[in-house]
């Protein structure tokens, strides 16, 4: 990091009256942590970086390899909106680094970066823009978070039906004080459902970006008395919450997905992408949906996939290209939700993509038809699978696909699959009270 840009980041940080930094990082799990530092430390931080014991922090390192050192992203300074002007604090998104000026094989901004690299190496540059819902529920009168909903309107609903469209507003005008374009924020379908869209972009800054929404959404809720999740499944029997992610390259600035002369305009490139996309979406499953209850929401009938598919219309379909084309061509992976780590599902996208466009992977015909309406007999015909039904599965599945093991690293690999393993068993001897209502009468 050069002196004339730690200089003129140092001047910025002072005429913005910024009294404490919070240096931010993510665990294999996607949660930010962070270190706050006086602000008279953050030219040693910018210079030299903050070390860490790495050893409590999930999935990142074993007691007697622990030390590490965090870098700021100059690119990522942001002034945190709702805190006290007099008061102000300010955020850096960090790289982890460990001895020898080496990137931590666990962090999964790194991981995300290499697989950009990759990219880089033919000519791609990967846009995604993911599309986050959550629910907004009361809290109790100790201030822990129930279920219970804040409001009960549907979808595109305006108040009074929709109590939480402030804080809905709030969030919006905070993210907005934080860089992000937003294009659109609304009630989704079920009772306390909403979803706020930002403008898409490159993927490590996208990444950012998911980390920054979460956190800000969840903030700004507490604050308000209220409670943000962005759990796959806090309710049964209702729709779930998503994260449909938009992904398309570029190449020189220009769409490479779209082709004015081909069959509805769609390059062979992408029509690789989708397979390569296809051919590892099992694995893909355990990025994208990476807790057991992510699997609730993947059931038949509340508009999550369930099946292996893809169409240019069909939003049954786990892989659906919407209508626009030219610079706006792109695919939208349907089935991630968003309690996945960002920094990784987007890796494995690119890892999937690529697969498919070095060995041109043709996906199968589309399917435009409603999926849930085919027997189990036609689905077999045309050749359907299912996503796994379960997290566990969907590790199974990881550990049997080498491409996205390569370009997750065995350090990411193996902390998956412990963490894998230890919530099913967690999951698995609890006794959940649906089975003592079902059961304890009957036996």
């Amino acid at each position: 990091m050069s002196d004339a840009k730690v200089s003129e980041m140092l001047a910025r940080i002072k005429a913005d009256n910024v009294k404490f930094v919070r240096l931010q990082f993510n665990d294999i799990l996607g949660i930010p942590k962070n270190v706050a530092i006086p602000v008279i430390q953050v030219e040693k931080a910018l210079t030299e970086g903050i070390w860490i014991d790495g050893s409590s922090i999930e999935g990142f390192a074993r007691i007697d390899e622990s030390d590490m050192i965090l870098k700021p992203d100059m690119d990522t300074y942001q002034i945190l909106p709702w805190r006290p002007a007099d008061k102000r604090v300010a955020r850096f998104i960090c790289d982890v680094y460990t001895y020898g000026n080496k990137p931590f094989e666990g962090d999964p901004r790194s991981v995300l970066k290499k697989n950009l690299d990759e990219a880089a190496k033919l000519g791609y540059t990967f846009n995604c823009g993911p599309e986050l819902e959550f629910f907004v529920f009361k809290r109790d009168a100790n201030g822990q978070a129930t279920t219970e909903f804040v409001d009960h309107g549907g979808y595109f609903d305006l108040a009074p039906s929709d109590a939480a469209e402030d804080l809905r507003r709030e969030i919006v005008l905070a993210l907005t004080e934080m860089g992000f374009e937003i294009e659109a924020s609304h009630h989704e379908v079920a009772d306390s459902q909403h979803e706020i869209d930002f403008k898409y972009g490159e993927a490590l800054s996208v990444a950012d970006k998911v980390i920054t929404f979460k956190f800000a959404a969840k903030t700004l809720a507490l604050m308000n008395g209220m409670h943000a999740t962005f759990m796959a499944k806090p309710i049964g029997r209702i729709n779930g919450t998503g994260m449909h992610t938009h992904g398309s390259l570029s190449k020189d600035g220009k769409n490479v997905f779209f082709d004015p002369n081909a069959e509805n305009q769609l390059s062979d490139v992408m029509l690789y992408y989708i397979g390569g996309l296809m051919k590892h979406a099992k694995a893909l499953a355990r990025l994208g949906n990476p807790t057991i209850n992510s699997y609730k929401r993947l059931v038949p009938g509340y508009e999550a996939p369930v099946y292996i598919t893809w169409s240019a219309a069909n939003r049954s379909a786990m892989i659906r290209v919407p209508a626009a084309r030219g610079n706006s061509t792109r695919a939208e992976l349907r089935s991630p939700d968003p309690t996945c780590n960002p920094y990784l599902l987007f890796a494995g996208m690119i890892a999937a993509g690529l697969d498919g466009i070095k060995n041109k992977i043709l996906p199968p015909p589309a399917t435009d038809v409603n999926i849930y309406h085919l027997s189990d007999e036609e689905r077999k015909k045309r050749g359907i699978e299912m996503l796994p039904g379960s997290l566990i599965e969907a590790n199974d599945e990881l550990l049997k696909d080498k491409v996205i093991c390569d370009a997750l690293g065995p350090h990411i690999v193996e902390n998956l699959t412990k963490i894998a393993i230890a919530e099913n068993d967690e999951f698995r001897l609890t006794v959940h009270p649906w089975e003592v209502e079902r059961y304890i009468n009957n036996f």
